[in-house]
């Protein structure tokens, strides 16, 4: 089971396949520690590529290699990665609306641009320094981690990302408890932040409007799709055991069919965005469609293992029962029929018929 996930059809390159056994088992052995995670940050980011750079393909086989392995890693991994990307990005805008002086390989970072109801972290300038105040929902680990790319209100409608140290006095975390069962190492309450000092990352709004946005929302989707394969190698695992009966077929296919489809599509919306194929509403489109399959698959994928293992490993196998219970609150960052109706209204904007 301990294997790389590759996308789509071939095989991977010897070195690129070595690397990813290497981090695969790097991740396998953290065991769902977030803390352990932390160490596995810098292997990654030397591993990885970024979006759009010709090596989009490589970028979420180790994403999905990292969900097969544990998603607790993955899910600490990932931001850090996007993280580097967004200040790459940043980085080639001109200089009054990039980024500069930040060294991203200073230490540990997350991303954190969730919005919530009745909450606005507000930016302000003073004597052309910025500084955030207010609550900032869903942050990932924030009394874990060195730095963070945060969102924030700047007024008139607009928001702005920025690099902040999560290490100022100004950063408090909030009281309210994290009681989730999935991914319940990640802790992920709002954090407050009074006057902390902030870097601009981008112009107002490109944050959103970026390219990259799009593709990142795609890595995620990557990270969800090695956990179903993981889910799936179980499965498959149990028929091996003992002498399949139709049922267990059917389970098998069921999930090999949405497996597939998912994969496929992962390893072609790579290729588009390495061609170009991915910017603008292109890119926004294709996001929804795959993060949309891959949920979609992850589901599927998730109620053939229950149908096919039964409460067996649910109760008796940590490693399976942590699985599943991470991936269930993991995927849940696609908002399902939300989802599908931001992509039904992005279609419907297009003269075109999409099909």
């Amino acid at each position: 089971m301990r294997r790389p996930v590759l996308l789509g059809a071939g095989k991977a390159a010897p070195a690129h396949e070595k690397t990813l056994s290497e981090l695969m088992a790097l991740a396998a052995d953290t065991d769902g520690s977030a803390v352990t995670s932390l160490l596995i940050l810098k292997p990654a980011a030397d591993a990885a590529q970024l979006p759009g750079s010709g090596m989009t393909l490589a970028l979420w086989e180790l994403l999905a290699t990292l969900g097969a392995a544990d998603l607790t890693a993955a899910r600490v991994v990932e931001p850090h990665l996007d993280a580097q990307a967004i200040l790459a990005q940043a980085a080639l805008m001109p200089s009054e609306a990039g980024v500069q002086g930040i060294d991203f390989h200073a230490g540990t970072w997350g991303v954190y641009a969730a919005e919530g109801p009745g909450l606005a972290l507000q930016a302000a300038e003073h004597d052309g320094a910025w500084q955030l105040s207010g609550r900032k929902p869903w942050c990932s680990l924030a009394d874990q981690l060195d730095y963070a790319v945060v969102t924030a209100h700047t007024g008139n409608g607009n928001r702005r990302a920025f690099a902040v140290d999560l290490r100022d006095s100004g950063v408090q975390v909030a009281p309210a408890p994290w009681i989730s069962r999935g991914l319940a190492a990640v802790d992920s309450r709002a954090v407050d932040f009074d006057a902390v000092p902030a870097v601009p990352v981008g112009r107002d709004n490109w944050y959103l409007e970026r390219d990259g946005f799009a593709w990142g929302g795609i890595g995620v989707a990557a990270v969800w799709y090695g956990g179903a394969v993981a889910v799936a190698r179980r499965l498959f695992q149990a028929s091996r055991e003992r002498t399949p009966d139709q049922i267990a077929q059917a389970l098998i296919g069921a999930a090999d069919l949405s497996l597939q489809a998912a994969g496929r599509m992962l390893a072609s919306a790579a290729a588009d965005v390495d061609a170009g194929r991915a910017a603008g509403e292109q890119g926004a489109v294709l996001a929804q469609r795959v993060r949309g399959v891959v949920a979609d698959s992850v589901e599927r994928v998730l109620a053939a293992a229950a149908h096919g293992l039964g409460p067996g490993p649910l109760t008796a196998e940590e490693e399976h029962a942590r699985r599943i219970a991470d991936l269930q609150v993991y995927v849940r960052q696609h908002h399902a029929e939300r989802d599908h109706a931001s992509l039904g209204k992005l279609l419907l904007a297009r003269e075109e018929e999409p099909w």
